[in-house]
């Protein structure tokens, strides 16, 4: 039970924490169709064992308690080719930005995580409706990409998680092509079928039932991305394949899980049930199996009270702070702290100590420059406290620079701005989606050159974070 005694001595250390943050930061600042077809047999990769990560860290903090990580939409990161589409080639000539290694250099961000959205075969640019969870989706490269990619992040210490959908795949994914072909298919049910329409909606208000031939299956996105069916055995073994592939096979040192809350329903109750939390609690032995090292962060976009249970209950490693991300931008946003204190304290008091993921935006949000109206010195004060709070920070990339955009979602995934020649730097070719407008002032090269730039300050706040145990303790 959170007492008002406690809570005050809280409220009282973020206040003096952020003091602090003004004495030690304000000099630098200023210095500076549906698918048809006959189901194929799953082929499962041998798994070569893939090289050893970053190192041991079997006691003491977990090494993602000291992480800072960077979340990279590989389309939009940098493209090698000329193709128009960003790569793992491109995203592995690009680490020296991010990382380059050396603790001595100070023109690199510093991070040391990156988490890749979907790089999984996918018939959508998104990635997120997946039809070969063994497969590297082509756009992007090969295996030896991915692994080459791995190898030469570990070596500037930087770690790499993988997204991970395990909810629904593609409606063209070979499995729901075969449910598809009636109750007596082999994979039939790998997928949640009912012969009547159960009528009810989704979480939102959204139809998640939906007609195929007198039949209807469920599906909590759109029709285009069915639900797996977890009450299923197999389907589980299935995941479980998925997962070993990832960590033994490609040497991935974790995952992102989409949509974490919504894995198995119960009637009407569809998010959070008691079934999910028990699945969640077996994979996590499962990964803890396979090795210790291994970070799993849930996305489960809910209130604080609905996430916490996850890491209380030991389901999962991190999971993001949604909640507080709202709160640092609204708070900065209106100039009032308020909001931002008392959501702060919500969230110490639900979590044991650092064992949360912050960030301000992501991929499914209007960036937060776009939030902010365009304003710097908000983007910096944002940057602050990101940045010195407790939890495990995530960077959604070209945060760093004042990247800006709104819905639609391509518009906030657009092509990441490196310098102010055509196309932004991002390719030789004609990009998948047109860059921003901004480009040729907002872009690497040119906040690079400038000491007061808001990289610059990203850069010194993730160096300051790294240095001092009071923000990192270690």
């Amino acid at each position: 039970m959170d007492n008002p005694a406690s809570r005050s001595k809280r409220m009282r250390r973020t206040r003096i924490h952020l003091l602090l943050l003004v004495i030690v930061l304000l000099p630098a600042c200023r210095a500076v169709s549906r698918p048809t077809g006959a189901l194929q047999p799953t082929v499962v990769p041998a798994i070569t064992p893939a090289p050893a990560p970053v190192g041991p860290s079997d006691e003491g903090p977990r090494w993602w308690n000291d992480a800072v990580f960077y979340e990279v939409f590989v389309r939009s990161f940098y493209d090698s080719d000329g193709d128009g589409i960003g790569d793992l080639a491109g995203l592995t000539q690009q680490l020296d930005y991010l990382n380059d290694g050396d603790p001595t250099t100070d023109d690199d961000l510093g991070i040391t995580g990156i988490w890749l959205m979907p790089v999984m075969e996918s018939v959508s640019y998104h990635g997120y409706d997946v039809v070969d969870y063994y497969t590297i989706e082509q756009d992007y490269g090969t295996d030896d990409d991915l692994q080459t990619l791995i190898a030469e992040a570990h070596q500037r210490g930087i770690r790499v998680i993988v997204d991970l959908v395990f909810n629904h795949t593609s409606w063209e994914h070979p499995w729901f092509i075969n449910s598809l072909e009636g109750q007596g298919a082999e994979r039939r049910d790998w997928y949640i079928w009912r012969d009547e329409d159960p009528g009810y909606v989704g979480p939102w208000g959204q139809k998640v039932w939906y007609l195929h031939q007198g039949d209807y299956y469920y599906a909590i996105f759109w029709e285009g991305m069915p639900d797996l069916n977890y009450r299923n055995s197999d389907v589980t073994e299935a995941a479980y394949g998925i997962t070993r592939f990832w960590l033994e096979g490609m040497g991935v040192d974790g995952f992102r899980l989409d949509a974490a809350q919504y894995l198995i329903e119960e009637g009407e109750d569809q998010a959070s049930t008691p079934a999910t939390h028990t699945w969640w609690a077996d994979f996590d032995d499962l990964t803890d199996e396979i090795g210790h090292d291994v970070l799993t962060v849930g996305e489960v976009w809910a209130d604080t009270s609905a996430v916490t249970p996850y890491i209380t209950d030991g389901e999962l490693d991190l999971a993001f702070e949604f909640n507080l991300a709202s709160a640092i931008i609204s708070s900065v946003s209106g100039g009032d702290p308020a909001w931002f204190d008392y959501v702060l304290a919500q969230v110490e008091a639900g979590y044991p100590p650092r064992q949360y993921a912050t960030f301000l935006t992501n991929h499914d949000q209007n960036r937060v420059m776009s939030q902010l109206r365009g304003d710097t010195e908000a983007a910096r004060l944002a940057a602050t406290l990101l940045l010195t709070l407790p939890g495990t920070p995530f960077i959604y990339y070209g945060e760093e620079i004042g990247m800006t955009g709104q819905k639609p979602d391509q518009r906030i995934r657009t092509p990441m701005q490196w310098t102010a020649a055509e196309n932004a730097g991002f390719t030789a070719g004609f990009p998948w989606e047109p860059v921003n407008a901004d480009y040729e002032t907002v872009n690497v090269e040119a906040q690079a050159a400038d000491p007061d730039s808001l990289l610059n300050h990203y850069r010194r706040l993730i160096r300051l974070r790294s240095e001092q145990p009071a923000l990192a303790p270690r």
